[in-house]
């Protein structure tokens, strides 16, 4: 035995060469790590100061300045994709289109109806979807897209030269039509997304159309990853116009994700918790906030904040096995003193923060680590009182379809759902 592993161990052995591969995988392991990790935020702010004093604080802080003069128009479910084909059938120069989840239907023939007939009218069209998200967009949309001569981009496909990039998916969904008008919001290219969300198989949700000078910043922001993926630069006035004031609401975007800073959505979810004095109402579908921000909502409740979260009820989610692993800390959110809401009609899609009765943010970023770490996504902040009344108005009509939890009861859900709950939130930074 002892001449076994001797030999093992020579220099031209077996064993010395499994011990150098391992060690050479630990080390590429570490070596990577180490450059795609981003440190998270100090949930600390040592500021009395009211929200409305603190917007430019908020924009600095998530690397995009505070943009005046634009004007924002809010849809809500299938409405948004009568507002989208509208400003699409517009189009004079450009379509810039960027999507996550894209599958084939109804609504997806439609879009590709759309884009063609643009095309053929002379318009330069570009369609950017994420790789792992259009899986089941079909190749006959892509082979109409290309054949009429729309310039289409998978954002990440699986291939060798993306192994380091891989997990890092496109969640954005942004058109920007003749850099002058955007749509954004939590909207996929999927059927369920149509209709009133009047049933588990047509999805709630809101987007938004701007017109205005922050349009601008968010064709920055598709060229990004058109950019990466094409090497294309598109120049001139057709993509980057002129743009003179069209409202009145001052916009910010968080898109950025600086090399070993956290990246401008997270500090943007999380600086909020911190600056909130009267109320913070979130909906999001998929709410899993680390152990920094739970505490940081209980201080915030502690400071008088009327702190509710909206989220899906498992039952009515698209994907039940992620409500279950948020569930892990409801308890611990409850106990703190926030009021949690489970919509029970169908899936809650939104991305909507508000904040005092003052600003108010949507987009495209769920509140976990996936958005938060991982994905590109793009969130806008608006100082605007009136849309921020208009986003608790719409969290208040929603709350008629909700079940709001109690710390007591939900103590004494079953020893299977809590035992699922704890299995399943091991897994979270995953989902």
């Amino acid at each position: 035995m002892a001449d076994h592993w001797f030999d093992a161990l020579r220099p031209d052995g077996p064993g010395l060469l499994t011990g150098v591969l391992l060690l050479a995988v630990v080390l590429l392991v570490l070596f990577i790590w180490s450059i795609k990790r981003h440190r998270d935020p100090r949930l600390a702010v040592d500021c009395d100061a009211p929200m409305a004093q603190l917007i430019d604080s908020l924009a600095g802080l998530t690397h995009g300045p505070i943009i005046g003069g634009n004007a924002v128009e809010v849809f809500e479910n299938g409405a948004f994709f009568e507002a989208l084909f509208e400003t699409i059938a517009a189009a004079r120069h450009s379509v810039h289109f960027e999507t996550f989840l894209w599958k084939d239907g109804v609504l997806a023939r439609r879009l590709v109806d759309a884009l063609v007939e643009r095309r053929r009218a002379g318009v330069e069209v570009r369609v950017l979807v994420d790789a792992r998200g259009g899986r089941k967009m079909g190749k006959a949309a892509q082979r109409r897209l290309c054949d009429a001569g729309c310039k289409f981009e998978m954002h990440h496909p699986s291939h060798i030269r993306n192994i380091g990039v891989f997990n890092e998916r496109d969640h954005r969904k942004l058109v920007v039509v003749d850099g002058q008008v955007a749509l954004l919001g939590g909207h996929c290219i999927v059927d369920q997304w149509l209709g009133e969300a009047q049933d588990r198989d047509h999805f709630r949700d809101i987007g938004v159309r701007i017109r205005g000078p922050a349009v601008r910043t968010l064709q920055y922001a598709f060229s990004e990853n058109w950019i990466e993926e094409t090497g294309e630069l598109f120049v001139g006035e057709a993509v980057f116009p002129p743009l003179p004031d069209a409202g009145n609401v001052a916009v910010h975007v968080a898109c950025v994700k600086p090399e070993g800073s956290p990246p401008a959505v997270k500090i943007l979810h999380h600086l909020v918790i911190c600056l909130a004095r009267q109320r913070l109402w979130i909906q999001n579908p998929y709410f899993l906030p680390d152990a920094e921000a739970i505490e940081a909502f209980g201080r915030a409740v502690a400071r008088g904040v009327d702190v509710r979260i909206m989220v899906p009820a498992a039952e009515a989610s698209d994907m039940p096995l992620v409500q279950h692993a948020a569930h892990r800390n409801f308890g611990k959110l409850l106990d703190a003193g926030v009021r949690i809401f489970e919509y029970q009609t169908t899936l809650l899609h939104q991305k909507v923060l508000t904040v005092d009765g003052v600003w108010c943010a949507i987009g495209s970023s769920n509140f976990d680590d996936r958005s938060l770490e991982t994905n590109d996504e793009i969130t806008i902040g608006l100082h605007d009182a009136a849309l921020a009344r208009h986003f608790e108005a719409v969290f208040e009509r929603d709350a008629r379809h909700c079940v709001e939890l109690d710390a007591a009861s939900w103590a004494r859900r079953g020893r299977w759902h809590q035992l699922k709950d704890k299995a399943l939130f091991m897994f979270n930074e995953l989902m």
